[in-house]
């Protein structure tokens, strides 16, 4: 054998040494055969011979056997009661070995043989029952394994323990049961890589040799020195021999003895699959990790030291929680809607008499209903019972009874919701969304009108698990965006109300009115709305007007309240009858001061106008009324006989149809008395031929500087320099005392920094402005003159 090793032949001197321990073992000696048939074993196994291995086993389990060494002895027999090249007698002998020994007192109390459960059982998957791994407090979890046993017979074992190591976040936050469950397995099923087999594969089974030629040349002539074979798959071959050599070498596997074990008595593995069923009750919130599986057969155990992959099941402590949320996507105002409200009851069990207090929000209303009833669920949703539901509601309080449910459980009901539909008060000419915005905002809300107004009612609920109030907001969604206008008709005013439907749903409009909210007794409101019920479809507007009328002269301005009946036009009859939608808003401005009239006629002898030949434009401004408050302002002039105004006029065509010819506007001193008119004469030229409309005329409040030297100037001079300041009362502009040069920046500032002064003009708000020309329209003929055309022909 020393010779053997010494010329690096160690595998014929482990042979040599195989054949000194069968003689050892013959001459009864076997303290000197265990050596030399242990190394023999590894030989095998490093090169993979399995029917050796086992031969070798047997001899080294009788060896072992006369030395007395218990544990290795019960550890080899229990990789021949599971090694399938032996007999099913020779098996069921080392099976029956293990057991004789485990029925046997000889052991001292307490004390355990542990060795590896490999040979004797291998765990192949796991189930847990709530399929999340996740259970609360007080909550039982059911844990099922499935092991194969490897053992020849039925094996009965006294005790299958899984010890599990408990942990706590390091940042003690309690993770709610969604959170838990997001994170976990859908199925619940963990299944474990097979374990590879104590026996090692045949000798066919290693890979092949990759053995290739090697050849290297000298780089200045490249003439071959040196040639050999080289092996590229070396690493694979040695790195199986050193596992492999190592897999009878003493595991020194340990029991875990911990404080947390599932545990199941008295189970009998019959060869092949096995279930098993552990039942916990959790007791702690925490992470619990599966660490060890072990099975005892009297003093031997049987250990797998290491579950992998990790395997875990969480326990969470829940608070108890009130939700509530809208069934549909958005609560309207106006109509009934139903909430749903859910009670998760966490680790509180709500008694009989328990009820949640909710205080009344001013505009906002719980309706109650006979067979309004609670379902109970468990944590898991399924349905435990039900029950009726009792709500009491008071002025102040709506008290909602809660049926008896245990810990871990949901109360889900649901109750129907009812917010007053008004609309915001508002202040201006037209609203948006119900609510007046500031001209600096104007382009914002326009933005913003396609969608519904909100408001937000809060609800404060006192729960019976808490000191404190729970406060929720509901926001209902107010349907319609409603608008108002004031029209004119000579001296005539109308006020026109706008419902738009911004809503999903179609909605049965009836009963309009609209009422003076202010001291007025001699106004009268006369509705020209035929119809008494109007259906309004999603997206869809409909429009009320009334004729104001007065016996005496009108108010500066005008309070009033437009009130609408709605109910959905789908839905059944209701049980309850719903409060009209009302709108809030203030007009002025009635007074009619100018009638503004613009004519044109053709040229001296033509029935028509043409393009390109030069009209007439007559103008005619003529006052309406005499003397009101509104007329006393800065441009207000006084004397002997009378007085006047200022006004201004400007001839513009947007539309691009007229060329004016000459000035296009001008300063006039206007009489402040009723049917004084003033006329305008100008040339205007059409550019296109149809039917044209009429350029606008525009008419502004001429208003002087306060400046000393402003009697120095004529008015009309400032009009030629173009350098005129206009205060123009229009919907994006800032404010009313803004100023803006219709010149250039430049000219005005230098105009001031001279110590000329600078008039302004005030637009006359809308209503005080009758233009009778809106809308009208004058044939234009094109010209007869003969053109030469030139063609070129190539």
């Amino acid at each position: 054998m020393e010779m053997c090793t010494s010329i690096g032949r160690a595998r014929s001197a482990k042979l040599v040494g195989k054949d000194l321990a069968e003689f050892y073992m013959r001459k009864k000696s076997p303290q000197k055969a265990e050596m030399y048939l242990q190394g023999a074993l590894k030989n095998y196994l490093a090169e993979g011979w399995a029917l050796p291995i086992t031969h070798t086993r047997k001899q080294l389990a009788e060896c072992q056997k006369h030395l007395g060494q218990i544990e290795n002895y019960l550890q080899t027999s229990s990789l021949l009661a599971s090694d399938r090249h032996l007999t099913e007698e020779e098996r069921k002998y080392f099976c029956q070995e293990i057991l004789s020994f485990a029925s046997q007192q000889t052991v001292s109390p307490g004390h355990k043989i542990v060795l590896p459960m490999q040979s004797f059982a291998q765990l192949r998957d796991l189930h847990f029952t709530p399929s999340t791994a996740v259970v609360h407090v007080g909550g039982v979890l059911s844990v099922e394994i499935t092991i194969c046993s490897q053992m020849p017979v039925p094996v009965r074992v006294e005790q299958i323990a899984i010890s599990v190591h408990f942990s706590i976040e390091k940042n003690s936050y309690r993770k709610t049961a969604e959170w838990l469950t997001k994170h976990k397995a859908s199925n619940g099923v963990i299944h474990f890589p097979t374990e590879p087999s104590p026996f090692p594969a045949a000798q066919n089974s290693l890979p092949a040799l990759e053995l290739y030629e090697m050849f290297e040349r000298s780089p200045s002539d490249n003439s071959l020195h040196t040639t050999g074979i080289i092996c590229k798959n070396v690493h694979m071959l040695l790195r199986r021999q050193e596992s492999s050599a190592s897999l009878d070498v003493p595991s020194g596997v340990a029991l875990e003895d911990g404080a947390h074990v599932l545990k199941c008595s008295s189970v009998t593995l019959e060869p092949g699959a096995n279930t098993i069923t552990f039942r916990t009750q959790a007791k702690e919130p925490g992470t619990y990790t599966l660490r060890q599986l072990s099975a005892s057969v009297g003093p031997v155990w049987f250990v797998l030291p290491h579950i992998y992959p990790l395997v875990q099941y969480d326990v969470y402590s829940q608070e108890p929680q009130l939700h509530v949320e809208p069934l549909a996507d958005s609560l309207l105002a106006g109509i009934p809607q139903k909430v749903k409200f859910t009670v998760t009851t966490g680790h509180y069990t709500v008694k009989n008499g328990d009820s949640l207090q909710l205080s009344n929000a001013e505009a906002m209303f719980i309706l109650c209903h006979a067979e309004n009833r609670a379902m109970i669920y468990s944590n898991t949703r399924e349905k435990a019972s039900d029950a009726l539901l009792r709500v009491q509601s008071s002025d102040k309080v709506t008290s909602i009874s809660l049926p008896a449910a245990p810990a871990y459980h949901m109360i889900e009901f649901e109750l129907e919701v009812l917010s007053l539909p008004s609309a915001p008060a508002s202040g201006g000419e037209s609203s948006v969304l119900g609510v007046t915005e500031p001209h600096r905002k104007h382009k914002d809300t326009q933005k913003a009108g396609h969608c519904m107004a909100t408001t937000d009612h809060k609800v404060s609920i006192d729960c019976p698990w808490s000191i404190y109030s729970t406060v929720i907001a509901l926001t209902f969604s107010v349907p319609f965006r409603t608008r108002h206008s004031l029209l004119s008709a000579g001296t005539r005013k109308y006020v026109q109300v706008c419902v738009q439907n911004l809503s999903e749903l179609d909605f049965q409009l009836s009963d309009s009115k609209l009422v003076d909210t202010g001291d007025g007794t001699d106004l009268q409101l006369i509705p020209l709305n035929t119809k008494s019920q109007q259906r309004i479809s999603s997206k869809q507007s409909v429009f009320f007007v009334w004729e104001l009328q007065w016996t005496q002269e009108p108010p500066p301005s005008l309070h009033c309240r437009f009130s609408v009946g709605f109910s959905p036009a789908a839905e059944e009859r209701l049980s309850i009858s719903l409060k009209p939608y009302t709108y809030e808003f203030q007009v002025e401005n009635f007074f009619t001061l100018y009638n503004v009239k613009a004519e044109i006629l053709p040229p001296s002898g033509a029935e028509h106008c043409k393009t390109g030949s030069l009209c007439s434009l007559e103008v005619s401004i003529t006052r309406l009324s005499g003397l009101l408050e509104v007329d006393k302002d800065e441009a207000l002039m006084e004397s002997d006989e009378y007085f006047s105004t200022k006004l201004m006029y400007e001839v513009v065509d947007n539309s691009s149809n007229w060329a004016v010819c000459g000035k296009s506007s001008g300063v006039i001193s206007m009489p402040v008395a009723a049917q004084a008119t003033h006329r305008v004469h100008m040339e205007v030229m059409p550019l296109f031929a149809g039917y044209l409309p009429l350029p606008d005329v525009r008419l502004f409040k001429y208003l002087p500087h306060h400046s000393a030297h402003s009697s120095q100037l004529d008015a009309d001079s400032w009009i030629e320099n173009d350098s005129l300041s206009v205060d123009k009362h229009v919907d994006d502009q800032l404010d009313s005392s803004s100023v803006k040069s219709r010149g250039s920046v430049h000219s005005a500032a230098s105009s001031e920094h001279k110590g000329l002064p600078m008039p302004r003009l005030q637009a006359l708000p809308p209503g005080q402005v009758f233009n009778a020309s809106t809308g009208m329209q004058i044939l234009v003929l094109p010209s007869k003159d003969d053109h030469v055309l030139e063609v070129s022909v190539t």
